[in-house]
């Protein structure tokens, strides 16, 4: 497996903007750090699932359809390609703020996961280009799913943690960091086809 790509895009996707990091962002400037760390947490759990699912049914669909897998693999770069222009071309961030009870933060992190578009594309992709090419052990999609969860609780907390930071930074320096996050999506599209 191509460990830097994969390492690119996964931290790429994780720490671009998006649903979770938004809702992490605005959960800590409405509840405090210390209430959001809930929500962080569920995102983990949400997304170990979502990646532990995707791995069995992208297995699955090899298993039964070893055709499959060069289309996963070109859907795959082709979502990677669609990312980098999405992020090169996105707009200021909107902080709104969501009107949910701080009582159910856990539950909400687990469940958006699941009507999360960048969450659930992304699960595919991570699955179909960097895991099933190179692992076939239940075991290892186990622990890739663990390491995709840490991963998306990291992320949700940094932005949660630093969510005003980020805003202003962000905000001051969106193209440049825009540009450097298509790139380095670019890259790891790219040395997935000629690997």
């Amino acid at each position: 497996m191509p460990f830097l790509s994969f390492f690119l895009f996964v931290l790429v996707s994780s720490f671009t903007p998006g649903p979770n990091n938004f809702m992490a962002m605005s959960f800590a400037n409405k509840y405090g750090f210390k209430k959001t760390i809930k929500f962080s947490l569920g995102v983990a759990v949400g997304f170990f699932v979502l990646a532990l699912m995707s791995s069995i049914f992208n297995l699955l669909l090899i298993n039964i359809f070893p055709i499959i897998k060069v289309p996963l693999t070109i859907l795959g770069v082709g979502y990677m390609l669609f990312l980098a222009y999405k992020t090169l071309t996105s707009k200021d961030m909107n902080n709104e703020r969501s009107e949910e009870s701080a009582k159910n933060l856990f539950v909400i992190g687990a469940l958006v996961q699941f009507i999360n578009p960048k969450g659930i594309l992304y699960g595919i992709t991570v699955v179909s280009t960097f895991l099933l090419p190179y692992y076939t052990s239940y075991f290892s999609y186990l622990i890739f799913s663990l390491f995709l969860g840490i991963i998306g609780f990291l992320s949700s907390l940094s932005w949660s943690l630093f969510g005003s930071i980020f805003q202003k930074a962000l905000s001051e320096h969106r193209k440049t960091f825009n540009l450097i996050m298509a790139l380095l999506l670019i890259y790891s599209a790219i040395s997935i086809v000629l690997h």
